[in-house]
């Protein structure tokens, strides 16, 4: 066999846990990392080259050639290779799909790698020299064109003054030899680089206690809601970028931090490139490309950005690291938070988490030593902490979930000039429609659930499979006409506030009152401005926002997860709270938060209200460690689902026996089984859903058992009739 003939291991798509082997394209070998087209079945698909075959699987006289090869260059550099062959292995998801994963949708298209061209525009020495004073009087349109070209380098059209008639106006610019144009590749967007405020005394200490040379390190930032984290967020990546290296910004929700968005292209004065699902394909692509090259020197994006490649990285941070959005739930379930650390470990460069409320995992990290923990216990300015209070809300007559104290509170911070928030985490209208003569209630078709009413009672909702019908006229047990809606969503809150405060402007803030494109920001702008007041909202409103006439926050009900299942929600519940109740009082208001429950006794939410979210996340840190859950033990979730009722039971019971079979002689490997068991939303969307729960004492034990069991699961002959997924470090039980 020649060198020209040596197999190629190409990751495809598909379940295939390992690269395929081919022979190389006729034009030659594709290096690693580049796209190339490939035969699979009657098809031919899109993969990446992982790299030369050591030739021990099929005998090459039986391996295809590649079809085509897409790129000549590496599309993907080795260290991001590096990174996706190591997810590949630690979430145990087929390569192909990983790595596909990593790239735009063009790319995984089969697009080719090229950004879009725009024209740019600059002075010639004779437009330099013109008088834009004079000009001012017969060509005021010319003039200001002139005037905003005069800077170094070349000018994109999208940064000149709009108005009607910019391309004549430049045209007629041109002719005159005052400006030059060429076409060069679409670049990002080049921030403002305005002066901020003067770092506190606290914050500087925090920016310097990250480490600014070569060398991995990790550091929690924990800081109180209002305490300034942007701003040292800000601080290191100028320092970073003024030596000439690239900046990775996490963030949960674009869409949901505008605010700190807008404040990275006020504040620096670099290409910033934000990469997020809101965008086009062509629009993200251009982005990915441009950080690629190194022209983008900022990157800002939610969690698919972790595999954005930049050669000149040198800092990431991970703003509200606890939030569950970094945890992929379908497909290649990873978690970016977690590969951030990885890619910073293996770049060699330090990366920032920062958070008002830690995941006990980063908490831990940070207790243990592990990770730098930087604390910032003080808002910035005048502003003061919030009095959080609980309000006890048992045997009080409630209308429509709100008691008579917390209304009364509420009259009293409008009537001062403050604003007011009411956060329930539940968006439409109520819960559930019931029969109140038979205790029937409108069930999803499709789903273990109830029906949420929508749009004031006039629609049907499931928020699981997104099925909608209009409700019944009557029950469909007993025929009675008695239906009535039980439980509150925020579209009933809003009703109840509006009869309660009908002069009071105010708005409503869920997935369904900002699904028109630039709604939500609006919405913040007139908050800001103050011409809304009142204002209901989910964990939507919770989270980066800086509202600073917000006086009162009232949670309408802290109870939903004290008692779940998932053994994870009390945590998500408390960070969830203190993250709302951070929105009051951020300017010279006192903040006021009350939180209704009718559980005023819990011992962890009697401690979060009284000694704050630190002394709660280590009280959580050990029960957690009593009982072996993570971060004192590791988990993975192997989840099936069919069509046919029992099948993904028999799957799972198949790989629970291949299991005790493993784990019998190498009885060192101290790996709990947990289930089979019904998912505790069974059936979803038409399929019957189960779990079979792994706990291991250390990450490593679990790995080694995954490694050895996952081949037998895939020879599992009942897998054949379900659909089945393995989450490892799963966020999500249910």
């Amino acid at each position: 066999m020649t060198a020209d003939e040596t197999p190629v291991r190409v990751f495809v798509p598909g379940p295939f846990r390992q690269g395929l082997d081919y022979l190389p394209h006729a034009a030659g070998p594709a290096p690693a990392g580049a796209r190339v087209e490939a035969p699979l079945g009657r098809r031919k698909v899109v993969a990446i080259v992982d790299g030369t075959s050591s030739g021990a699987g099929i005998a090459p006289d039986r391996l295809r050639p590649l079809t085509r090869i897409i790129d000549t260059e590496p599309l993907i550099p080795e260290a991001m290779m590096n990174l996706l062959r190591w997810a590949s292995g630690y979430y145990h998801h087929p390569a192909g799909d990983v790595c596909l994963t990593a790239l735009p949708a063009l790319l995984r298209q089969g697009h080719p790698a090229a950004r879009r061209v725009e024209r740019v525009w600059r002075l010639t020495p004779t437009g330099a020299q013109l008088d834009t004073d004079a000009l001012m009087q017969r060509a005021s349109r010319q003039a200001r064109i002139l005037r905003a070209l005069d800077r170094p380098g070349w000018t994109a059209q999208g940064e000149m003054p709009a108005g009607d008639g910019l391309a004549g106006v430049l045209a007629r610019l041109l002719e005159h030899g005052w400006v030059e144009a060429r076409d060069r590749p679409r670049m990002p967007r080049i921030g403002r680089g305005a002066d901020g405020p003067a770092l506190t005394e606290a914050q500087r200490e925090a920016v310097a206690a990250v480490p600014g040379g070569a060398g991995f390190s990790a550091t929690l930032l924990e800081g109180v809601t209002g305490s300034g984290k942007t701003e040292i967020y800000l601080a290191l990546a100028r320092r970073a970028v003024e030596s000439g290296r690239q900046v990775l910004v996490l963030v949960p929700e674009i869409g949901l931090t505008p605010q700190l968005v807008d404040r990275f292209f006020e504040r620096l004065s670099v290409s910033i490139a934000v990469l997020h699902s809101g965008l086009t394909d062509a629009e993200r692509l251009d982005g990915w490309l441009a950080a690629r090259a190194g022209d983008a020197r900022v990157i800002l994006g939610t969690r698919s950005a972790i595999f954005t490649p930049m050669p000149d990285l040198g800092l990431i941070i991970v703003d509200e690291e606890h939030d569950g959005s970094f945890k992929q739930q379908d497909g290649f379930r990873y978690s970016a938070r977690d590969l951030a650390v990885r890619r910073a470990q293996q770049a060699g460069v330090p990366i920032l988490l920062g958070t008002a409320t830690p995941s006990l995992e980063t908490l831990n990290n940070a207790l243990q030593g592990r990770y730098h923990h930087v604390r910032l216990s003080q808002r910035v300015g005048r502003a003061g902490q919030p009095v959080v209070r609980l309000l006890d809300v048992r045997s009080r007559p409630l209308r429509e979930g709100l008691s008579r104290p917390l209304l009364e509170q509420a009259a009293q911070h409008l009537e001062q000039g403050g604003q007011v928030l009411m956060f329930l985490n539940r968006r439409g209208f109520a819960p559930a429609l019931l029969c109140h003569d038979c205790g029937w209630q409108m069930p999803c078709r499709h789903c273990d659930s109830a029906m949420t009413l929508h749009a004031g009672g006039q629609r049907l909702c499931c928020h699981h499979c997104g099925a909608q019908r209009p409700p019944p006229a009557q029950c469909e047990r007993c025929g009675s006409r008695s239906l009535i809606a039980l439980g509150e969503g925020t579209e009933r809150i809003a009703a109840a506030l509006r009869s309660e405060f009908p002069d009071v402007p105010m708005a409503r803030f869920d997935r369904d009152s900002t699904a028109r494109k630039g709604a939500l920001a609006q919405l913040l702008t007139q908050v800001r401005s103050k011409a809304l007041r009142l204002l209901v909202g989910t964990q939507m409103i919770a989270k980066g926002h800086d509202f600073p006439d917000l006086s009162l926050v009232g949670v309408v009900n802290a109870d939903g997860g004290l008692f779940s299942t998932d053994f994870r929600a009390i945590e998500r519940m408390a960070q969830l709270v203190t993250q709302v109740a951070g929105r009051a009082g951020r300017d010279r208001r006192r903040g006021e938060v009350i939180i209704q429950t009718h559980h005023p006794g819990h011992p962890l939410l009697q401690l979060l209200v009284s000694e704050g979210y630190g002394r709660f996340a280590r009280a959580l840190l050990e029960e957690r460690k009593q009982a072996g859950l993570p971060p004192f033990g590791s988990l993975a979730l192997l989840q099936a689902e069919a069509r046919q009722p029992r099948a993904p039971d028999a799957f799972l019971q198949a790989a629970s026996t291949a299991a005790d079979r493993l784990l019998v002689p190498q009885g060192r490997l101290r790996v709990e089984l947990w289930g089979p068991a019904p998912a505790p939303l069974e059936r979803r969307a038409g399929r019957t859903r189960a779990h079979l729960l792994l706990r291991a004492d250390s990450r490593s034990e679990l790995q080694r058992f995954l490694r050895a069991w996952l081949p037998e699961v895939d020879g599992l002959s009942e897998g054949r009739r379900v659909r089945w997924a393995l989450d490892v470090d799963p966020q999500d039980l249910t």
